[in-house]
């Protein structure tokens, strides 16, 4: 397709707050809007973090460790701003980052391009206690939900929802770093349920134990979708994961796309509901005593998968969005049913904990990552090698330290393995590439929490 940019250039802004340095889904979009001519621009936690290998990415500006505030948030997308030059494109990657700059929308006008929608509800569709009700108003199945007041209600819902059940935080995004408090845990005992409600408020949200679904074979959806205004879906798509990481419980290590209409039934009906402008990562799961699908979790963001809703043409959801905001029509083309996303770290251990092989892998063909081939890696790409590379020496470095770890005790250890930076200035900010304008650093600070 075309440069993206084939007027005025308009930049964009990647955002993460959530401190993972394996995040795929960065990656992928730097990837999507950088092949298509963007000039791209990401905060990140690292100048070691992968995604600053990428021949894609632009500039990388740094944040600092740490919890963050809406105000300093807000500061240092300003300074972002300045150093970039001119208004661009803001898209969040994880749930916080959704949150904050949705709340901030009135206050960054004219420096950044956002969708335009109710400042609060991001953050009202993140928090798993407000998807629940949202939920019951629109009359999409959810796991029956029970959110204890007291410690006797906690140890009640064992005896209502049975065992074991769900325990979750209803603002992930709150809990404290480190190791602790989980978002999501299965509780096996109305004592665990009632240790758990006692942790509230180190947790920062509210718990809410939740009837559990048993996994099974074909069990676990997804829906991704761009939606414009007058609710209008400018790009979606269902998907089905083959391997999650934690196995049948966490993120999409192996995933198909297929149509499911009750899924892609389900999330049209709340985004139309709500009024939600943007990207959504939708999870669900099939009740196996009723054979409906259970809407379990909100994310106001792209999902880390999100490349496998690419079209015949190479439109993803973050493209869609920024040709929306930038003023370019949206033309999506064929979809490609039975198209594979594979991120390898996740597939693989999930492989090795499951001890079967459940998927067939395609072999990505082109330059392209492997589109045109059918399948889509998460860090492979022959067109750009090194945050492959990258990501390989910081997740044998993590494998090392463990070990050692087993045998010198819990010594603490550096959060990554040493690799060479790149447009990385030497006393750590940010530095554009060769021609272009400085960029300083991005002195933000992280927040825990979210996927």
């Amino acid at each position: 397709m075309p440069p993206l940019d084939a007027g005025p250039p308009v930049p964009a802004l990647l955002v993460r707050l959530d401190r993972n340095p394996l995040h795929h889904g960065t990656l992928g979009a730097v990837r999507s809007l950088g092949r298509a001519g963007t000039e791209v621009h990401a905060l990140v936690e690292s100048a070691r973090s992968p995604v600053t290998r990428s021949r894609h990415l632009h500039t990388a500006h740094l944040a600092l460790p740490g919890r963050t505030t809406r105000d300093l948030f807000h500061r240092t997308l300003l300074r972002i701003s300045e150093r970039i030059g001119r208004p661009a494109v803001l898209i969040a990657m994880d749930d916080i980052s959704a949150i904050h700059t949705a709340a901030l929308a009135p206050r960054l006008a004219g420096r950044y391009l956002l969708p335009e929608q109710p400042p609060g509800l991001p953050g009202r569709l993140a928090d798993k206690a407000e998807l629940a009700a949202l939920c019951a108003e629109v009359g999409i199945p959810h796991p029956a939900t029970v959110i204890p007041g007291s410690a006797a209600d906690a140890a009640g819902a064992a005896r209502q929802l049975g065992l074991p059940m769900v325990a979750k935080w209803s603002r992930p995004w709150l809990l404290p770093g480190g190791p602790g408090l989980r978002s999501t845990a299965l509780v096996h005992s109305a004592a665990e349920a009632v240790r758990l409600y006692e942790r509230s408020g180190a947790a920062g949200s509210r718990l809410l134990l939740q009837r559990y679904l048993p996994y099974g074979p074909g069990s676990d959806w997804f829906f991704h979708g761009y939606f414009a205004g007058r609710d209008r879906c400018l790009l979606g798509g269902t998907g089905q994961k083959a391997l999650s990481w934690p196995p049948r419980t966490g993120l999409t290590a192996v995933g198909r796309r297929q149509p499911n209409p009750e899924v892609e039934g389900a999330a049209l009906r709340l985004a139309a509901h709500v009024g939600y402008r943007g990207i959504l990562d939708l999870d669900f799961r099939r009740d196996p005593s009723t054979g409906g699908f259970h809407l379990l979790d909100f994310n106001p963001r792209p999902g880390a998968q999100f490349r496998l809703f690419t079209d015949r043409a190479g439109l993803d959801v973050v493209r869609a969005q920024y040709l929306d905001l930038t003023g370019h029509p949206v033309r999506p083309s064929a979809a490609d049913p039975g198209r594979v996303f594979v991120a390898e770290n996740y597939a693989l251990l999930s492989l090795l904990a499951s001890g079967g092989r459940p998927w067939a892998p395609v072999r990505p063909r082109g330059t392209d990552g492997g589109r045109r081939g059918g399948a889509e890696y998460a860090w492979f790409a022959r067109d750009d090698i090194r945050p492959f590379l990258a990501m390989g020496a910081v997740w044998c470095g993590r494998g090392l330290r463990k070990g050692a770890g087993l045998l010198r005790g819990p010594a603490p250890a550096p959060p990554y393995p040493h690799v060479p930076a790149t447009r990385v200035s030497p006393d750590g900010s940010p530095a554009s590439r060769p021609g272009s304008p400085a960029a300083g650093p991005g002195p933000v600070t992280n927040a825990t929490g979210g996927r």
